[in-house]
């Protein structure tokens, strides 16, 4: 992965510098034309070292859910640092003389082509057989199991669970029944070797503390990946920050409270990303909204009561996408729940019959919630935020979670991107609490890349 990343930066670069010459108009003569192509590439080198700076090579094999969205900053870093430092070159040498509008473009250029092209490695690199990392996971509890579970859900992170282990060896039960371990912990290293494993995760076991410690040193000269599940890690988000005091590792919490300047900035961001978007997309919606009224009766639009900030109510715009006494009809559906026995808080019905043959197509490539983008006008909704709970859902979020009220709902947001219809009520409410105590301005960009990624991704139509 770290050649198909490198090769991909070499080709992006080299495919923008080329293309902004081509763009441009030269008026340096020959000579200082091939002296500008030569320095570019000499200077390859010293934007690779800016990127490996940035960590561009790494993430992959360190974290199982990195995508080229998570890139960006670092791409957009590394971009901006490699044009100020080739014109650096360029002027210090006077032997080239490229434009102010020839570097601009160059670096708008390079963002976007790098970007796609390490996509495009990435989805290469992830097809191949030796990117699967084979997993013991060392616990037998319930977050132990919840991880092995989301492993075997989720191919796309790469990963291949081989099994368990704990202090115990043989079989485990912590009252959710018995669970079959590979073996203890002091025979882990023995394990990993024999089953070829490239990761471990550490999920609460049974073992000491100093047990524990002694199982990590004793893998680190086996070149595996080891990853540890932090104590209380249902309130750590991405913007938790580990700092030292003499040596003892603290990781920081964010203040949950949101500044002045913070909201001023999530604001500026969803009326410039929901204005801009519905001037775009006006057109489409027009031709959505006649779809819709030729494929069925009723309005072309659908509004509900939904909870927001503050508990305040408010009414949601989406395309409707179910039979016009669809409400009506709820009872005669609800034994298809596919959340009936596991959490009936939750009403998702695969395949819904009340859904129509428009709607199915709306709902499988996310149109129907466009509209919404009206709503984040109108100051109801953000484009990033907790998911948007009706009444009789909202009646079940309980104490600490009501947090994820303290702002508007989103859009989009954590629960969006991590599987949406497919996650249990209780996790949902996690996540939104997880988002609004950790918010931050580069999260709602990164949800928003990862959002328009998703949905490049066709999902089911509930």
């Amino acid at each position: 992965m770290r050649r198909l990343l490198l090769a991909a930066d070499l080709i992006g670069l080299t495919s923008a510098f080329f293309l902004a010459r081509g763009l441009t108009a030269s008026t340096d003569g020959v000579v200082a034309a091939r002296w500008e192509i030569a320095l570019f590439l000499a200077s390859l080198p010293l934007w690779v070292v800016v990127a490996r700076l940035e960590g561009l090579y790494d993430r992959d094999e360190e974290r199982t859910n990195h995508s080229t969205v998570d890139d960006f900053f670092g791409v957009f870093t590394t971009a901006t640092i490699g044009t100020w430092l080739f014109l650096l070159l360029t002027s210090m040498t006077g032997l080239a003389h490229p434009s102010l509008q020839r570097l601009v473009l160059f670096w708008i250029l390079a963002i976007g082509i790098v970007t796609v092209v390490r996509a495009s490695m990435r989805a290469i690199g992830r097809r191949q057989s030796a990117y699967l990392q084979r997993v013991i996971v060392v616990g037998s509890g319930d977050v132990a199991r919840l991880l092995g579970e989301k492993i075997d859900k989720h191919p796309e992170y790469g990963l291949e669970m081989v099994g368990f282990v704990d202090h115990d060896g043989g079989a485990a039960s912590n009252g959710n029944g018995p669970i079959d371990l590979l073996g203890t912990t002091t025979g882990l290293r023995e394990l990993v070797q024999a089953h070829a494993v490239d990761r471990v995760v550490i999920a609460f076991s049974t073992d000491s503390h100093e047990e524990t410690l002694n199982v990590i040193r004793a893998m680190q000269d086996l070149r595996i990946q080891v990853d540890i599940v932090p104590r209380m890690f249902e309130i750590l988000g991405t913007n938790a920050q580990l700092h030292t005091i003499q040596g003892i590792p603290l990781v920081g919490l964010p203040t949950p409270k949101l500044s002045g300047s913070s909201r001023f900035l999530k604001r500026w961001l969803d009326l410039v990303g929901a204005f801009v978007g519905l001037v775009l997309l006006t057109p489409f919606l027009l031709v959505v909204a006649i779809w819709i009224k030729l494929d069925s009766s009723g309005p072309a639009f659908f509004r509900q009561v939904r909870v927001g900030e503050g508990e305040k109510e408010f009414r949601i715009y989406k395309f409707r996408t179910m039979v016009r006494d669809a409400e009506e009809r709820k009872a005669q559906v609800a034994h298809l729940n596919m959340h009936r026995s596991s959490d009936p808080r939750m009403f998702k019905v695969p395949n819904d019959p009340r859904v129509t043959r428009v709607g199915s197509f709306l709902r499988r490539w996310r149109i129907d919630e466009i509209p919404q983008l009206v709503n984040v006008l109108k100051g109801d909704m953000s484009l990033v935020g907790p998911r948007p709970l009706i009444l009789d859902e909202d009646l079940h979020v309980k104490l600490w979670a009501r947090r994820r009220l303290d702002l508007k709902p989103g859009v989009t947001g954590l629960w969006q991107v991590l599987g949406a219809s497919e996650i249990p009520f209780d996790e949902m409410t996690r996540l939104d609490y997880l988002y609004v105590t950790n918010w931050s301005l580069r999260e709602d960009v990164r949800l928003i890349l990862l959002t328009i990624q998703a949905v490049l991704r066709p999902r089911s139509a509930y």
